[in-house]
């Protein structure tokens, strides 16, 4: 495995694949790996010739200016994981490589209707820093392929509307959640996790999964359900901000004869957690 900074030998790298048609699938993460991640670039290597990583910690994404400062630096342990896990380029650019001229002189792409709503009400900004990230990154590492999880749902979807509003030549994946044993969903977040926290923060899958469950069994009164959902998490020690049952493909307000999902949010603590399940009506 390669491990490149600047964007020069990036290109000389991703020219030198091009020129024997070789196709090139991208995962791009902001370090602190874990098997959830690994699942992607494992993946990855099924669909492409060469599998691309990069890690950056994107400034322009977090509303918190404290969250950007304590996110973790991992990059000799996620080095070694993505050598184990078949990458063969991980890319990891200095804030001015990806930003040339200042983050705060930046060019910015803004997704005016998915990103609206759910994590976008409660984090104002962070979505518009994921579309202006992505879209740098792709115009650097040129993929073919991109991978990402669906456990950032809204993320994933806010980001296939950019392809197709902007006409990128990239197709987007949508990998299913990998899940630690009690259900929580696998996120870099969970590190921060008190051990009491820990063992608490599978209650939000166990709640959704109820959620789930009614919506199987017929009932339809989905207000009421996720008014239910958010007071059953309020009652076991999180601090709610939404449950919310959507159209599976594009977030929208669920609609009959189409698939939906469940998605939430709530803070454990100082840790704030998401999550969502696929529906069956």
């Amino acid at each position: 495995m390669q491990a490149v900074k600047a964007t020069a030998e990036l290109s000389d790298l991703i020219d030198g694949w091009r020129a024997f048609s070789e196709r090139i699938a991208f995962v791009p993460t902001m370090g602190n790996l874990h098997a959830g991640h690994l699942s992607l670039v494992r993946h990855a290597g099924t669909i492409a010739d060469r599998v691309v990583v990069s890690i950056f910690v994107n400034p322009t994404q977090f509303n918190d200016p404290n969250d950007f400062k304590r996110y973790p630096n991992t990059l000799e342990e996620d080095s070694r994981q993505l050598a184990e896990t078949g990458c063969d380029l991980v890319f990891v650019p200095a804030e001015e490589t990806v930003y040339p001229f200042g983050r705060d002189n930046a060019v910015l792409v803004d997704e005016p209707v998915i990103s609206q709503g759910l994590c976008g009400a409660f984090r104002p900004g962070h979505f518009r820093g994921v579309t202006t990230v992505v879209c740098r990154l792709f115009n650097l590492v040129r993929p073919d392929i991109a991978v990402f999880g669906q456990k950032d749902l809204q993320q994933l979807r806010v980001i296939e509307r950019m392809v197709a509003d902007l006409h990128m030549p990239v197709v987007i994946e949508g990998m299913p959640t990998i899940r630690e044993p009690d259900g929580l969903a696998m996120s870099s977040r969970n590190g921060r996790l008190a051990a009491d926290e820990r063992h608490q923060a599978a209650v939000l899958y166990r709640i959704i999964c109820e959620v789930r469950d009614q919506v199987s069994s017929g009932r339809k009164e989905y207000e009421a359900i996720e008014t239910e959902a958010m007071q059953a998490l309020d009652h076991a020690g999180f601090r709610s901000e939404y449950v919310a049952i959507r159209c599976w493909d594009d977030l929208s307000a669920p609609v009959s004869g189409r698939p939906l999902v469940v998605l939430a949010a709530a803070w454990l603590g100082e840790t704030r957690l998401i999550d969502n399940l696929p529906l069956s009506t």
